[in-house]
Parts: structure tokens; C-alpha cells; sequence
């Protein structure tokens, strides 16, 4: 696309530098040999379209394209309709600047309207959130999900190596729970592709169960998965791209990754944790409640055997080392809910 742009730029030049000459009284024919002249002349204007064309056309549209994609639905609506409103405005001012003699009346019009089709959108997009609240309470617009992610500017979620590889990240997005646009960076699959490749099989196994389940996603899930290629040079390590990727896409970070977690809520990025959603959607347990627990190992205080609840919680039995095997009635004595998730403490029930 580059090259066609160059050399239609070229085209143009040398268009441009022979419709100069034949415009007006060539300044080379007063010399002694003009015919060298004018080549340097037409070359030199096929070099100036060559190297500039692209800088005007296509650079400004990459940079449009770019800033329109990290824009949220809100910032989008609200330029447009800012653009519009002064167009319309510079369309009232216009009207009575065009009769001034010239140059003005030609070309104050021309300003004013990018002016005010600039300054509103501008305008617009920095008061976007107060602007959908008013259309809201007007009754304007009523309950669209898409205004009221876009209100929330965070209408992307941006997914870590460890939730792909997780796997449960499939059972949400079945769900309908995690209705927002998946972002998979580039370099998060180039480090699921590393560790599909490892030599270690647990790692290997691992790394491509989670090739598959992206695969699935991308195919068949209820929800859009991009893969982008935004590959932050300022950050070393995956986690620090992750962070700047998100702050750069106003997005969130969807992981299970408690390390990543606790710094990205330090510099204030949304965090959508896996594991802490798990430990809510937990049951309740509270002292004094009973269950059946089967008694697996021994805990590491004397005396204590260790259990685990369907969801992976784990359960203390107080003198349960002598029930290892067993499946006791227990009741729960204490609740610990900690980082890492909950811990129940319990004690077997006498017969």
C-alpha cells in the first residue's frame, strides 16, 4: 500500500511541477539551457511527492484508525455528536462571514468550521460522562448495556497467561457472566507458546490446554476474543506490559495471578480475579454448621488431619490424624478467610 501511495505521489509531483511551467512564463527559458533545468525541475517535484504523499495520507489515517480503536463506545458517540453540533454552529457563523470581501469571505468560513467541529468534539469527549448521565435522566436513552459499560470505560478485558491456562475462564465466558470484549496481547500467546513447548510434560500439558481452550473461545464462545499485537517496549516482563497495556486501553486485567493482582491495585487497574470470584461463589459456612468431610492426609500441628470441599477449600480437622481414610461428620469451628482463598477449621463430632 506504501509503494502505490509513493508512486502515485510521484505522479502527482511531476503533474504538479510540469502544471507550474505551463502556467505561467517558465523562469528557465532565459537561459542558456533550459531543458536540463526543467528535468531537475520535474525531478525534483516527483521526489518531493514521492517522500511526502505518505506522510499525508497515510501516517494521519494509521494515527486516526489508532486513536478511533482505543476510544470507548462513549468517546466515539460523543465526538461524533460534538463534531456535528459545531458544524452546525460554524454553519450559523458562516453564513454571515461569507459576504465579507475577499480573501475573507472565502476563507473564514473554511476556519471557523474546523474550529468549531474540533473544539466541540474535543469538548464532548472530556464531559462524556456527565453528558450521558443528562441524556439519561432526560429519558433519552434507557438502560443500553453498551452506554453503560462504555460510561465505565472499560468495555475491553485484557486476559493474563495464568487465566488462559487456568481453564475456568471457559465456564465464565459460557455463562454469560463475562460479557465484555477479550484482549489476548501477542506476547501472552508467545509465553502460552513457550510453555507448551517446555520440556517439562506437566508444564507442556499445562501450556497446551490452554492453547485449546483459546482456540475453543475464538471459535465458538458467546464472546469477541482480539489478538492484538500492542506490545509495549517500555515494560520488560509480561506482567508490566500487561499493566501498561490496561492503562493505555483503559481496560482490565482478567488473572488469577495473586502477585499481578496486588500490584496492578496499587496503580489503581481494575483487576477481574478468578480465584477471588471462586472464593465468593463458595458456600457459606459459618461456625457450628456440620458436614461430611473425607480425611485425606495429616495436617502439619500434631494431631490434625486435612480435607478438602468439592470447590478445593480446605478443611482442618482438629485430632482428625487418627481418621485419615475416613469420611467423619465434622463441625465447623472457625472460618479464615485469607489472600489466598478460605480455610475451615472444624472438629469431628462425637458419637
Amino acid at each position: 500500500m506504501t509503494r502505490i501511495i509513493r508512486l502515485l505521489g510521484a505522479a502527482l509531483g511531476a503533474l504538479t511541477g510540469l502544471g507550474l511551467l505551463l502556467a505561467q512564463e517558465s523562469p528557465f527559458e532565459r537561459t542558456g539551457s533550459p531543458v536540463p533545468l526543467v528535468l531537475i525541475w520535474v525531478v525534483a517535484w516527483i521526489a518531493v511527492g514521492f517522500l511526502l504523499l505518505p506522510y499525508l495520507t497515510i501516517v494521519p489515517a494509521v494515527w486516526l484508525l489508532r486513536a478511533v480503536q482505543e476510544m470507548s463506545m462513549a468517546e466515539f458517540a460523543t465526538a461524533v455528536a460534538g463534531f456535528v453540533v459545531g458544524l452546525l454552529i460554524a454553519l450559523l457563523l458562516g453564513l454571515p462571514l461569507s459576504v465579507l470581501p475577499e480573501p475573507f469571505g472565502r476563507y473564514l468560513p473554511i476556519g471557523v468550521s474546523i474550529f468549531f467541529g474540533l473544539a466541540m468534539a474535543g469538548l464532548s469527549v472530556a464531559k462524556r460522562e456527565d453528558l450521558v448521565a443528562a441524556v439519561q435522566a432526560a429519558r433519552l436513552f434507557r438502560g443500553s448495556d453498551a452506554w453503560g459499560r462504555a460510561r465505565g470505560g472499560e468495555t475491553q478485558v485484557i486476559v493474563d497467561t495464568s487465566a488462559i491456562i487456568d481453564g475456568r475462564i471457559a465456564d465464565i465466558v459460557d455463562s454469560g457472566f463475562l460479557y465484555y470484549r477479550l484482549i489476548v496481547p501477542h506476547f501472552v500467546l508467545e509465553e502460552l507458546q513457550r510453555i507448551a513447548d517446555s520440556s517439562d510434560p506437566l508444564r507442556r500439558g499445562r501450556g497446551r490446554r490452554g492453547l485449546e481452550i483459546l482456540n475453543r473461545l475464538q471459535k465458538s464462545g458467546p464472546t469477541p476474543i482480539d489478538i492484538v499485537d500492542d506490545d509495549p517496549s517500555e515494560a520488560g516482563d509480561v506482567d508490566g506490559k500487561l499493566m501498561v497495556l490496561a492503562r493505555t486501553r483503559k481496560a482490565a486485567i482478567l488473572t488469577n495471578d495473586f502477585n499481578l493482582n496486588r500490584v496492578a491495585d496499587l496503580q489503581s487497574i481494575r483487576v477481574l480475579n478468578i480465584n477471588s470470584l471462586a472464593n465468593a461463589l463458595r458456600p457459606a459456612l459459618l461456625p457450628g454448621d456440620s458436614l461430611r468431610i473425607k480425611v485425606i492426609a495429616e495436617g502439619k500441628e500434631a494431631g490434625q488431619g486435612v480435607g478438602y470441599l468439592d470447590d478445593g477449600t480446605m478443611v482442618v480437622v482438629e485430632g482428625g490424624a487418627k481418621l485419615v481414610g475416613s469420611e467423619p461428620e465434622v463441625v465447623v469451628t472457625r472460618v479464615l478467610q485469607t489472600a489466598m482463598g478460605r480455610m475451615l477449621f472444624a472438629q469431628a463430632r462425637s458419637e
